[in-house]
C-alpha cells in the first residue's frame, strides 16, 4: 500500500500568499530610493559639518524616522546607505540596545572614533572596510577625504531606540521632533 504525498501549510509563507507575492514585498529597488537628507537634518540645522543623508532600504534605521511605508519591513535589523560629504561628521553617539555596522563602500579616509569606559580609540576605515560596533561604545566619525564617500549601515534590531549624545555634546541639549 502507498501512501499519499502529504500537503501541508508552508511554514514560511504566510497563509494565503504565493511565493512570488510574498517576496516582492521584500525588495527594495535602488531606483526607488530616495536620499533623505531631513533625517538628520536636527544636527545639521545646529552645525552645517553634520550634513548627512540616509537613503533605507530595511527597516527606518536609528535617525529618528519613525515610519517609512517605501521600505522592506525589518524583521531582525535595519540597513540603509549613508552620503557622507567631504568634511562632514557624524557626532559621537551611543546605541545602548544594538551593535551598529558600518561597511564603507567608496572612501578611503573615513575616520572613527570611540570611547567606552573611560578609554578612547581611533581608526581608519576605507574602501570594503567594515566594523562592528558593540552596544554601549560610542562611535563618531568624520570624512576627512575631499570627495563625498558612501557608507552601509545595519542596526541589530527592527527599530532600534534613538541614538544619544554624551551629556556634554551640544547635540544632547537639541529636542527632536517626531518624523
Amino acid at each position: 500500500m502507498s501512501k499519499e504525498p502529504q500537503t501541508t501549510a508552508s511554514p514560511v509563507i504566510p497563509a494565503g500568499e504565493s511565493l512570488e507575492s510574498w517576496m516582492n514585498v521584500k525588495i527594495a529597488r535602488y531606483e526607488t530610493r530616495t536620499l533623505d537628507w531631513n533625517a538628520l537634518k536636527f544636527q545639521a540645522d545646529y552645525d552645517p559639518k553634520y550634513r548627512r543623508a540616509q537613503m533605507r532600504y530595511l527597516g527606518t534605521g536609528a535617525a529618528g524616522v519613525s515610519a517609512d511605508t517605501n521600505t522592506v519591513q525589518a524583521e531582525h535589523f535595519t540597513f540603509s546607505t549613508m552620503v557622507l560629504p567631504a568634511g562632514c561628521e557624524g557626532p559621537m553617539h551611543v546605541h545602548v540596545d544594538v551593535e551598529e555596522v558600518f561597511f564603507i563602500l567608496r572612501g578611503n579616509q573615513i575616520r572613527l572614533m570611540f570611547e567606552a569606559e573611560g578609554e578612547t580609540w581611533e581608526t581608519y576605515l576605507k574602501e570594503r572596510d567594515l566594523i562592528s560596533i558593540p552596544p554601549g561604545v560610542y562611535r563618531g566619525l568624520v570624512n576627512e577625504g575631499i570627495e563625498e564617500a558612501l557608507m552601509c549601515v545595519m542596526l541589530g534590531t527592527s527599530q532600534p531606540i534613538k541614538p544619544t549624545y554624551p551629556p556634554d555634546h551640544p547635540l544632547a541639549q537639541i529636542k527632536r521632533q517626531q518624523l
